[in-house]
């Protein structure tokens, strides 16, 4: 114990312990800056602001920067195509040189969808439902029925759509609703001497619509030709029909 506690007060010692330090925070010093060096500590640039860019815009931007990029896209039907729509990161992040830009882009083709199922469904709800697969309600018709704005049925260009068909994400589609009247009674009218085209006006302002159309005898006419018979019939005593009823009709060109 004695040996060592003179060994320590040596001037050997003493070197020995300075030089241990000094390697110490020589090693630490070439660490630090070599850390700094291979993470180039406080170099980089600002992301520059891409979204509402043509793609071939922002690419431009980001290889002049040295900044890599990769695109991904989705449909919005309210964007014209081939605009910057999203990007990560945000404009002015501070990066790295080389950091990879994630933009998205939106596409000119919209990609399909199932239609889903609506009809016996409220307007409120059904509008809820295709909105979220991405479509829009057009045009909306009534129909006779004892529900009042339940979807009875849907139309897209014209024809039905059923629920599981494949259309466009963001188009429009038609609802044909019941308007809660189908339960009223109205007045059969009488539609003797009218022609097709009579008929079916006095029809539809009795918000009744035209059965079948059949003729008799030899028609040489039909644009002149006229209803010589009904069903329903008119009765001397007014006849009333649920709102919707088809009546069908006889045409003829001899004059009763």
């Amino acid at each position: 114990m004695g040996n060592f506690t003179r060994y320590i007060k040596t001037k050997s010692f003493r070197n020995n312990i300075i030089a241990a330090i000094c390697t110490v925070v020589a090693l630490l010093l070439i660490a630090f800056f070599s850390l700094r060096f291979y993470t180039k500590h406080g170099q980089g640039l600002n992301v520059p602001q891409l979204k509402g860019l043509r793609i071939d815009q922002a690419i431009q931007k980001l290889e002049e920067m040295g900044l890599r990029y990769e695109i991904d896209s989705v449909y919005m039907m309210d964007k014209p195509p081939g605009i910057v729509t999203d990007q990560d990161p945000e404009a002015e992040t501070f990066v790295k040189d080389n950091r990879t830009i994630y933009l998205t882009i939106n596409t000119s083709t919209a990609p399909n969808v199932k239609f889903p199922e609506v009809e016996e469904k409220s307007l409120r709800e059904a509008k809820s439902i295709i909105e979220s697969f991405g479509l829009k309600l057009g045009d909306t018709t009534y129909k006779p029925d004892i529900a009042r704005d339940v979807v009875l049925g849907v139309t897209f260009g014209g024809q039905p759509l059923k629920a599981g068909e494949q259309i466009p994400k963001g188009s429009r589609v038609n609802f044909i609703l019941g308007d809660g009247r189908g339960n009223e009674d109205v007045d059969m009218p009488n539609l003797a001497g009218f022609t097709i085209d009579e008929a079916r006006f006095s029809l539809k302002g009795s918000m009744l619509k035209l059965g079948t159309v059949t003729y008799e005898g030899v028609i040489t006419d039909s644009a002149n030709a006229v209803v010589v018979n009904q069903f329903p019939l008119p009765s001397d005593t007014v006849t009333k029909v649920k709102i919707g009823t088809a009546v069908n009709i006889t045409l003829s060109n001899k004059k009763q």
